[in-house]
Protein backbone atom coordinates (compact mmCIF):
# COMPACT_ATOMS: atom_id res chain seq x y z
CA UNK A 1 0.00 0.00 0.00
CA UNK A 2 0.84 3.46 -0.70
CA UNK A 3 1.82 5.25 3.05
CA UNK A 4 0.21 8.01 3.28
CA UNK A 5 2.16 10.48 5.23
CA UNK A 6 0.74 14.03 6.47
CA UNK A 7 1.71 16.47 4.22
CA UNK A 8 4.09 19.57 5.56
CA UNK A 9 2.87 22.60 6.18
CA UNK A 10 4.45 25.21 4.04
CA UNK A 11 6.87 27.68 5.88
CA UNK A 12 5.35 31.20 7.02
CA UNK A 13 6.64 34.19 5.15
CA UNK A 14 8.84 36.62 6.39
CA UNK A 15 5.54 39.33 7.13
CA UNK A 16 3.34 36.12 8.74
CA UNK A 17 6.88 35.33 11.40
CA UNK A 18 7.09 38.67 11.96
CA UNK A 19 3.49 39.12 13.02
CA UNK A 20 3.87 36.32 15.50
CA UNK A 21 7.42 37.55 16.98
CA UNK A 22 5.78 40.84 17.05
CA UNK A 23 2.32 39.38 18.97
CA UNK A 24 0.45 41.72 16.68
CA UNK A 25 -2.29 38.64 15.40
CA UNK A 26 -3.97 38.70 12.55
CA UNK A 27 -6.63 41.42 12.84
CA UNK A 28 -4.53 43.81 10.42
CA UNK A 29 -7.36 46.10 8.42
CA UNK A 30 -6.76 48.51 5.51
CA UNK A 31 -7.07 52.57 6.60
CA UNK A 32 -10.45 53.97 6.03
CA UNK A 33 -10.13 55.77 2.88
CA UNK A 34 -11.92 59.50 3.44
CA UNK A 35 -14.73 59.93 1.07
CA UNK A 36 -13.57 62.79 -0.14
CA UNK A 37 -10.22 63.90 -0.86
CA UNK A 38 -7.91 67.06 -0.65
CA UNK A 39 -7.79 69.15 -3.63
CA UNK A 40 -4.13 68.56 -5.50
CA UNK A 41 -2.16 71.76 -5.09
CA UNK A 42 -0.76 71.22 -8.71
CA UNK A 43 -4.03 71.57 -10.13
CA UNK A 44 -6.17 74.49 -11.54
CA UNK A 45 -9.45 75.08 -8.89
CA UNK A 46 -11.87 75.89 -10.93
CA UNK A 47 -13.76 78.82 -8.96
CA UNK A 48 -17.38 79.27 -9.27
CA UNK A 49 -19.39 81.45 -11.47
CA UNK A 50 -21.20 83.96 -9.52
CA UNK A 51 -24.82 83.82 -9.81
CA UNK A 52 -25.95 86.31 -12.87
CA UNK A 53 -27.70 88.99 -11.14
CA UNK A 54 -31.57 89.94 -12.33
CA UNK A 55 -31.46 92.52 -15.56
CA UNK A 56 -32.52 95.75 -14.36
CA UNK A 57 -34.59 98.23 -17.10
CA UNK A 58 -33.04 101.51 -17.99
CA UNK A 59 -36.02 102.90 -15.91
CA UNK A 60 -35.00 101.19 -12.24
CA UNK A 61 -31.88 102.33 -12.87
CA UNK A 62 -32.66 105.78 -13.85
CA UNK A 63 -34.13 105.48 -10.51
CA UNK A 64 -31.88 104.04 -8.53
CA UNK A 65 -29.23 106.11 -9.24
CA UNK A 66 -27.92 108.20 -6.71
CA UNK A 67 -28.80 112.18 -7.62
CA UNK A 68 -25.98 114.62 -8.18
CA UNK A 69 -24.67 116.72 -5.28
CA UNK A 70 -26.03 120.50 -5.22
CA UNK A 71 -23.37 123.09 -4.84
CA UNK A 72 -24.12 126.82 -4.53
CA UNK A 73 -24.28 128.50 -7.82
CA UNK A 74 -21.68 130.28 -9.33
CA UNK A 75 -21.78 132.66 -11.55
CA UNK A 76 -19.06 132.11 -14.17
CA UNK A 77 -16.87 134.94 -15.38
CA UNK A 78 -15.62 134.64 -18.74
CA UNK A 79 -12.15 135.55 -19.01
CA UNK A 80 -11.44 139.48 -20.49
CA UNK A 81 -9.69 139.25 -24.14
CA UNK A 82 -6.38 140.04 -25.10
CA UNK A 83 -6.50 143.85 -26.34
CA UNK A 84 -4.11 143.37 -29.89
CA UNK A 85 -1.69 145.56 -30.17
CA UNK A 86 -2.35 148.87 -31.71
CA UNK A 87 0.36 150.58 -34.14
CA UNK A 88 0.62 153.81 -35.14
CA UNK A 89 0.63 154.43 -38.95
CA UNK A 90 3.78 154.33 -40.42
CA UNK A 91 4.03 157.34 -43.62
CA UNK A 92 7.28 158.14 -45.50
CA UNK A 93 7.94 162.03 -46.05
CA UNK A 94 6.15 163.21 -49.50
CA UNK A 95 9.04 165.36 -50.29
CA UNK A 96 10.44 164.76 -53.75
CA UNK A 97 13.85 164.31 -54.06
CA UNK A 98 14.75 164.30 -58.02
CA UNK A 99 17.35 161.56 -58.84
CA UNK A 100 20.50 162.99 -61.09
CA UNK A 101 20.21 161.51 -64.84
CA UNK A 102 23.26 162.23 -65.62
CA UNK A 103 24.39 160.08 -62.66
CA UNK A 104 23.07 157.59 -63.71
CA UNK A 105 24.25 157.77 -66.58
CA UNK A 106 27.79 157.91 -65.37
CA UNK A 107 27.87 154.82 -63.32
CA UNK A 108 26.29 152.82 -66.19
CA UNK A 109 22.77 152.26 -64.33
CA UNK A 110 18.93 151.60 -66.03
CA UNK A 111 17.48 155.29 -67.09
CA UNK A 112 13.93 155.28 -65.57
CA UNK A 113 12.76 156.72 -68.61
CA UNK A 114 15.14 155.97 -71.29
CA UNK A 115 14.93 152.91 -74.00
CA UNK A 116 14.40 149.20 -73.46
CA UNK A 117 18.49 147.71 -73.11
CA UNK A 118 19.64 144.40 -72.51
CA UNK A 119 20.86 145.93 -68.73
CA UNK A 120 16.79 146.66 -68.21
CA UNK A 121 16.03 143.37 -69.59
CA UNK A 122 18.91 141.56 -67.55
CA UNK A 123 17.09 143.43 -64.62
CA UNK A 124 13.49 142.90 -65.58
CA UNK A 125 14.83 138.98 -65.20
CA UNK A 126 16.36 139.25 -62.18
CA UNK A 127 13.36 140.72 -60.52
CA UNK A 128 10.46 138.15 -61.29
CA UNK A 129 12.80 135.71 -59.90
CA UNK A 130 12.99 138.17 -56.97
CA UNK A 131 9.47 138.94 -56.96
CA UNK A 132 8.16 135.30 -57.12
CA UNK A 133 10.71 134.37 -54.43
CA UNK A 134 8.68 136.56 -52.85
CA UNK A 135 5.50 135.42 -53.32
CA UNK A 136 6.23 131.83 -52.05
CA UNK A 137 7.38 133.06 -48.75
CA UNK A 138 4.47 134.71 -48.44
CA UNK A 139 2.46 132.06 -49.17
CA UNK A 140 4.40 129.90 -46.34
CA UNK A 141 4.06 132.28 -43.67
CA UNK A 142 7.05 134.57 -43.26
CA UNK A 143 5.37 137.56 -43.36
CA UNK A 144 7.41 140.72 -43.77
CA UNK A 145 10.55 138.47 -43.63
CA UNK A 146 9.71 137.67 -47.41
CA UNK A 147 9.40 141.46 -48.54
CA UNK A 148 13.11 141.83 -47.25
CA UNK A 149 15.85 141.34 -49.81
CA UNK A 150 19.87 141.30 -49.05
CA UNK A 151 22.03 142.09 -52.06
CA UNK A 152 25.70 141.39 -51.15
CA UNK A 153 28.91 139.91 -52.54
CA UNK A 154 31.91 138.30 -51.22
CA UNK A 155 34.86 140.96 -51.60
CA UNK A 156 34.80 144.92 -52.89
CA UNK A 157 34.43 145.66 -56.34
CA UNK A 158 32.03 142.49 -57.29
CA UNK A 159 29.46 145.04 -58.20
CA UNK A 160 26.76 144.81 -55.90
CA UNK A 161 25.86 148.45 -55.17
CA UNK A 162 25.55 148.62 -59.16
CA UNK A 163 23.09 145.71 -58.90
CA UNK A 164 21.43 147.04 -55.76
CA UNK A 165 20.62 149.64 -57.78
CA UNK A 166 19.16 148.70 -60.94
CA UNK A 167 17.38 145.95 -59.11
CA UNK A 168 15.62 148.68 -57.16
CA UNK A 169 14.66 150.77 -60.65
CA UNK A 170 13.68 147.65 -62.26
CA UNK A 171 11.42 146.98 -59.33
CA UNK A 172 9.89 150.50 -58.90
CA UNK A 173 8.84 150.09 -62.28
CA UNK A 174 6.11 147.50 -61.21
CA UNK A 175 2.38 148.70 -61.55
CA UNK A 176 1.96 146.67 -58.16
CA UNK A 177 4.44 147.27 -55.38
CA UNK A 178 6.68 149.53 -54.79
CA UNK A 179 10.55 149.33 -53.50
CA UNK A 180 12.51 150.54 -50.60
CA UNK A 181 16.51 151.05 -51.22
CA UNK A 182 18.49 150.66 -47.82
CA UNK A 183 22.18 151.77 -48.28
CA UNK A 184 23.74 149.41 -45.50
CA UNK A 185 27.36 149.86 -46.57
CA UNK A 186 28.16 152.03 -43.33
CA UNK A 187 31.97 152.17 -43.99
CA UNK A 188 31.76 153.01 -47.20
CA UNK A 189 28.18 153.93 -48.32
CA UNK A 190 27.71 154.38 -52.36
CA UNK A 191 24.00 154.48 -53.08
CA UNK A 192 23.15 158.57 -52.53
CA UNK A 193 26.24 159.38 -54.83
CA UNK A 194 24.85 156.85 -57.57
CA UNK A 195 21.74 158.28 -57.30
CA UNK A 196 22.39 162.10 -56.84
CA UNK A 197 20.59 162.50 -53.30
CA UNK A 198 21.62 164.85 -50.73
CA UNK A 199 23.46 163.50 -47.66
CA UNK A 200 21.40 162.98 -43.96
CA UNK A 201 20.42 161.01 -41.07
CA UNK A 202 19.90 157.05 -42.24
CA UNK A 203 19.74 153.46 -41.10
CA UNK A 204 22.58 153.54 -38.50
CA UNK A 205 21.57 156.58 -36.45
CA UNK A 206 18.32 155.12 -36.19
CA UNK A 207 19.56 152.00 -34.91
CA UNK A 208 21.55 154.08 -32.28
CA UNK A 209 18.83 156.84 -30.82
CA UNK A 210 15.84 155.53 -29.89
CA UNK A 211 14.41 159.01 -30.29
CA UNK A 212 14.24 158.53 -33.72
CA UNK A 213 11.71 157.15 -36.67
CA UNK A 214 13.18 155.70 -39.45
CA UNK A 215 10.43 157.06 -41.56
CA UNK A 216 11.89 160.42 -41.21
CA UNK A 217 15.25 159.54 -42.44
CA UNK A 218 13.44 157.91 -45.72
CA UNK A 219 14.18 160.13 -48.80
CA UNK A 220 11.00 159.73 -51.66
CA UNK A 221 12.16 160.64 -55.15
CA UNK A 222 10.81 161.52 -58.59
CA UNK A 223 11.62 157.63 -60.09
CA UNK A 224 7.57 156.54 -59.09
CA UNK A 225 7.72 153.62 -55.95
CA UNK A 226 11.27 154.61 -55.74
CA UNK A 227 12.37 155.43 -51.71
CA UNK A 228 15.48 155.76 -50.91
CA UNK A 229 16.82 155.24 -46.71
CA UNK A 230 20.85 156.72 -46.56
CA UNK A 231 23.25 154.50 -44.25
CA UNK A 232 23.72 157.37 -42.26
CA UNK A 233 26.32 157.88 -39.76
CA UNK A 234 29.23 155.48 -39.35
CA UNK A 235 29.67 153.73 -35.69
CA UNK A 236 32.83 151.33 -33.93
CA UNK A 237 29.97 149.33 -33.27
CA UNK A 238 27.67 148.94 -36.50
CA UNK A 239 27.60 145.24 -36.00
CA UNK A 240 26.46 145.14 -32.25
CA UNK A 241 23.56 147.97 -33.15
CA UNK A 242 22.12 145.61 -36.32
CA UNK A 243 22.53 142.45 -33.60
CA UNK A 244 20.29 144.17 -31.17
CA UNK A 245 16.43 143.97 -30.88
CA UNK A 246 16.30 147.80 -31.74
CA UNK A 247 17.24 146.17 -35.77
CA UNK A 248 13.70 144.46 -35.58
CA UNK A 249 11.69 147.28 -34.44
CA UNK A 250 13.04 148.95 -36.90
CA UNK A 251 13.07 146.63 -39.90
CA UNK A 252 9.12 146.51 -38.87
CA UNK A 253 8.49 149.98 -39.52
CA UNK A 254 9.85 149.82 -42.79
CA UNK A 255 6.98 147.18 -44.03
CA UNK A 256 4.00 148.13 -41.33
CA UNK A 257 0.86 148.55 -43.60
CA UNK A 258 2.79 148.00 -46.71
CA UNK A 259 2.60 144.91 -47.93
CA UNK A 260 3.63 145.39 -51.56
CA UNK A 261 6.61 147.51 -50.26
CA UNK A 262 10.17 145.29 -51.27
CA UNK A 263 12.56 146.73 -49.13
CA UNK A 264 16.56 146.03 -50.87
CA UNK A 265 19.42 146.58 -48.83
CA UNK A 266 22.76 146.70 -50.33
CA UNK A 267 25.05 145.70 -47.62
CA UNK A 268 28.75 145.43 -47.66
CA UNK A 269 31.00 142.33 -48.59
CA UNK A 270 30.21 139.59 -46.30
CA UNK A 271 34.32 138.53 -46.29
CA UNK A 272 35.20 142.21 -45.74
CA UNK A 273 32.58 143.36 -43.19
CA UNK A 274 30.25 141.68 -40.90
CA UNK A 275 26.80 143.36 -41.10
CA UNK A 276 25.95 141.49 -44.12
CA UNK A 277 25.99 138.35 -41.63
CA UNK A 278 24.23 140.05 -38.89
CA UNK A 279 21.62 141.25 -41.86
CA UNK A 280 21.23 137.80 -43.36
CA UNK A 281 18.72 137.17 -39.88
CA UNK A 282 16.63 139.63 -41.22
CA UNK A 283 15.62 138.88 -44.74
CA UNK A 284 13.57 136.65 -46.27
CA UNK A 285 16.04 136.52 -49.60
CA UNK A 286 19.56 136.97 -50.43
CA UNK A 287 21.34 137.63 -53.65
CA UNK A 288 25.00 136.93 -54.06
CA UNK A 289 26.75 138.98 -56.43
CA UNK A 290 29.67 137.18 -58.19
CA UNK A 291 31.97 138.92 -60.87
CA UNK A 292 32.67 136.60 -63.52
CA UNK A 293 36.52 138.19 -64.13
CA UNK A 294 37.22 138.56 -60.26
CA UNK A 295 35.06 136.26 -57.71
CA UNK A 296 36.96 132.84 -56.70
CA UNK A 297 35.07 130.00 -56.11
CA UNK A 298 36.43 129.56 -52.35
CA UNK A 299 35.20 133.28 -51.57
CA UNK A 300 32.03 132.42 -52.78
CA UNK A 301 32.01 129.56 -50.53
CA UNK A 302 32.71 131.35 -47.65
CA UNK A 303 29.96 134.18 -48.51
CA UNK A 304 27.62 131.69 -48.62
CA UNK A 305 28.36 130.24 -45.64
CA UNK A 306 28.27 133.24 -43.90
CA UNK A 307 24.64 134.05 -44.81
CA UNK A 308 23.21 131.02 -44.22
CA UNK A 309 21.00 132.38 -41.82
CA UNK A 310 18.94 133.34 -45.08
CA UNK A 311 16.52 131.13 -45.91
CA UNK A 312 16.94 131.44 -49.87
CA UNK A 313 20.16 132.70 -51.06
CA UNK A 314 20.59 133.05 -55.30
CA UNK A 315 23.57 133.92 -56.97
CA UNK A 316 23.88 136.40 -59.70
CA UNK A 317 26.75 136.84 -62.28
CA UNK A 318 28.09 140.13 -63.33
CA UNK A 319 29.91 141.06 -66.02
CA UNK A 320 29.70 138.25 -67.58
CA UNK A 321 30.50 138.88 -71.35
CA UNK A 322 29.28 135.15 -72.71
CA UNK A 323 26.30 134.20 -72.93
CA UNK A 324 25.56 130.01 -73.84
CA UNK A 325 22.18 131.19 -75.26
CA UNK A 326 23.30 134.02 -77.90
CA UNK A 327 20.77 136.03 -76.50
CA UNK A 328 20.87 139.29 -77.19
CA UNK A 329 18.54 141.76 -75.63
CA UNK A 330 19.23 145.21 -77.30
CA UNK A 331 19.43 144.23 -80.23
CA UNK A 332 15.91 142.52 -80.27
CA UNK A 333 14.52 146.06 -79.44
CA UNK A 334 16.52 147.79 -82.40
CA UNK A 335 19.61 148.90 -80.04
CA UNK A 336 22.88 147.29 -79.56
CA UNK A 337 24.13 147.38 -76.27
Amino acid sequence: MTEHRKIPTPSKSLFERAENFFGLGGDFKPAPVPKKLANPVNRRIEKRKPKAEPEVSLREAANKAVPPRKYPEETAVAPAPVPEPVYEDVSFSEKVHPIDREALDMYGLIQPEGHVTALLEEFRIVKRQVLKSVRKAREAGSGQLAQRVLVCSPLPNEGKSYCSVNLAIALAAEKDSEVLLVDADFAKPSVLSMLGLPAGPGFMDVLARDDMNVEDCVLATDIAGLHVLPAGNHTTSDSEYLASSRTAEVLDRLTRAAPNRIVIFDSPPALAASPAAELANHVGQAIVVARADRTGQTALEDALTLLSACPDLKLLLNAAHFSPSGRRFGAYYGQED
